[in-house]
């Protein structure tokens, strides 16, 4: 049993090697990618980064595609521990109007996507995407999952009445995407040096995205959110 035990902790503390290793990796490629461009750096240049000969870059990483589809997931991962989920929690809906419900929401979506390190990988994303078909499939992958997490939100307030009951797939997929434009218009501004962060004051949003909300609650409110604004 001592054996058997003393297997399991080396196995464990293999692992913990292995995933700061990645870690190290990963971090390393987003700083490279960041001054250089994904498509600009070797996987050489990685290793030379973090201090290793190239063919052990390959024992945990098979390509550079590779590395950067571990980082979208890895640094999302990362983000969404430092912040609550996306979507608001359909029992905690009943005291809450639908602007207030789509603000909270969209609240955790934006401290996840404006962590300092998605923040830079999503510029050297937006930057590439139109040249590189991994940083447009890793942009479409986040475009989905944001349609997806906003259309089961919206069946649930039309459930329990804080949005009106039809069309709900189109309304979905217009929050969903004009949230992602304005995103958008908020990344090239950044890198046009117009701004310097992401959010206006001490929030995440913007005065655009502050104003769509409320004019999409306006249209879209249900009887409830209709009967509060009487």
């Amino acid at each position: 049993m001592i054996v058997s035990i003393i297997a399991n902790i080396k196995k464990f503390l293999k692992e913990g090697v292995l995933m700061e290793r990645k870690e190290e990796i990963i971090l390393a490629t987003l700083e490279l990618a960041s001054e250089y461009g994904l498509k600009s750096i070797s996987m050489a240049q990685i290793a030379e980064k973090i201090g290793i000969k190239a063919p052990s870059l390959y024992n945990h990483f098979k390509s550079k595609d590779e590395i950067v589809k571990a980082m979208y997931s890895f640094l999302r991962e990362k983000a969404q521990q430092n912040h609550s989920s996306g979507f608001a929690d359909p029992e905690e809906f009943s005291s809450k109007g639908l602007e207030q419900i789509l603000s909270e929401s969209l609240t955790a979506y934006l401290g996840m996507i404006t962590d300092q390190n998605m923040m830079r990988f999503f510029r050297v994303l937006y930057s590439e995407r139109s040249i590189n078909p991994l940083a447009a499939e890793i942009m479409l992958e986040e475009t989905e999952h944001m349609i997806r997490s906003t259309r089961n939100l919206f069946y649930a307030l039309a459930v329990h009445g804080k949005m009106k009951n039809r069309g709900i797939d189109t309304a979905a997929m217009t929050f969903a995407l004009t949230v992602h434009s304005l995103i958008d218009y908020r990344m090239d501004m950044i890198t046009a040096g117009k701004t310097a962060r992401f959010g206006d004051g001490e929030t995440p949003y913007t005065k655009e995205l502050t104003a769509f909300i409320q004019w999409f609650s306006e249209q879209n409110g249900g009887d409830i959110h209709e009967q509060k604004a009487h």
